[in-house]
């Protein structure tokens, strides 16, 4: 027996666990292979094998900053549209420039004092009526009173004048003559009649602080109802004079008066150059006269003299000492705004034609916006007039 023969059993075992380890890692291998092909290969190398980049796992949203919520700005308000008003040239309303010119007659008997409704009348006539007893006729039109009176009767220079603007025209009965143009012509011919006689009780009404018949009074809304109520209408109105805007306060005279002397009273004006506008006194006030309205102290912003032939009228009464007035046709003016004066010449062609106001050239004088008060006087009435001196020591030049 030899040696070789004795070790030849151990080789078989060997091989036979070499075998073993090859066959488990041929399983192996065959087993990664299994899950790699079922697995696929990694999304991002199977894109950029087809050619395109697969999206990625998504990305949550970026959460935003809040913003405060801005603060809405208001809707402006359109600017008003503003016309001048016909009677004063002032700025107003479309709707105010066309209300339909109201006239009421007032009364100047000291009893009556304090008159109420000066400062909201466009246009203040003041002009001589019975016994030396002066009369006032206010015209309103862009401006109202809260309270308006005493009212009084009327003459027949008082409808001309009113007729110039086709006014309503409010009063407590009148003279004979007077009162038969109100029943043929007052119906909107010459102007819309509103008597007292016919609406007291409803659109005036008698006051218990004054005595009759000192004591009619009314007030805006009566007045603006009465005048529908009688069928005047709002619209356009022509105006008749022409205003501008007052000059500045360096080159407004110091000092300018105007004094106008009726029988019964005297009227004075003295021009204050801070306001441009002329503070009125009757008689030998210290103080100005005061609207018993609204407290304020009366002072328009123009002052015309009209100097107008008067006559006694005939009319059946002479203990009444009515008069007649000559206010168709032309005459000596003196007007006087923005505290210079101007002497000038008055015209009027009809009844229904206005009272127009001219310098000494014959050009329409412009008037300052604002009030105007027309003081009347018989051709024998006396008046002053005194010329203001500007701060560089000229005087403002009568013209």
């Amino acid at each position: 027996m030899t040696e070789s023969g004795r070790a030849a059993p151990a080789r078989p075992i060997r091989r036979a666990i070499a075998g073993l380890f090859v066959l488990a890692a041929i399983g192996l291998a065959i087993g990664a292979a299994a899950f790699l092909a079922s697995a696929g290969p990694p999304a991002n190398v199977a894109a950029a094998a087809s050619g395109t980049l697969a999206p990625g796992p998504p990305t949550a949203a970026p959460t935003p900053t809040p913003r405060p919520t801005p603060t809405p700005s208001p809707t402006p308000k359109p600017t008003p549209v503003l016309v001048p008003a016909p009677l004063t040239g002032l700025p107003v309303s479309p709707e105010v420039a066309a209300r339909h010119p109201i006239a009421v007659m007032i009364d100047d008997h000291r009893a009556a004092r304090p008159q109420a409704g000066f400062n909201a009348a466009a246009v203040v006539w003041q002009a001589p009526a019975e016994g030396g007893i002066p009369r006032y006729m206010f015209i309103l039109q862009d401006d109202l009173p809260a309270l308006i009176g005493p009212i009084r009767s009327v003459r027949q220079y008082h409808i001309d004048w009113a007729a110039e603007w086709n006014a309503v025209l409010v009063h407590v009965g009148g003279e004979p003559g007077a009162m038969a143009i109100l029943r043929s012509q007052g119906s909107g011919q010459l102007v819309w009649n509103v008597d007292g006689f016919r609406f007291e009780g409803t659109y005036m009404w008698r006051s218990t602080d004054h005595r009759a018949p000192h004591n009619v009074y009314s007030d805006a809304a009566h007045l603006r109802q009465v005048a529908a109520v009688v069928g005047a209408t709002d619209g356009p109105i022509r105006p008749a004079w022409t205003f501008g805007r007052g000059t500045r306060p360096s080159a407004r005279p110091i000092g300018t008066t105007l004094t106008i002397h009726y029988p019964y009273e005297t009227i004075t004006y003295r021009y204050d150059a801070d306001s441009n506008r002329y503070l009125r006194f009757i008689d030998a006030a210290a103080e100005p006269q005061v609207d018993a309205a609204d407290g304020e102290a009366v002072a328009p912003s123009n002052v015309v003299i009209l100097r107008i032939p008067f006559r006694p009228l005939d009319d059946g009464h002479p203990d009444k000492d009515r008069l007649l007035a000559e206010d168709i046709g032309s005459g000596d003016a003196i007007i006087s705004t923005n505290g210079r004066i101007i002497h000038g010449t008055w015209s009027k062609a009809s009844v229904t034609e206005p009272t127009l106001l001219f310098d000494t050239t014959g050009r329409p004088v412009t008037l300052t916006a604002g009030q105007t008060f027309v003081q009347v006087i018989d051709l024998d009435y006396a008046f002053e007039i005194s010329r203001g001196i500007t701060e560089r020591g000229i005087g403002t030049g009568v013209r």
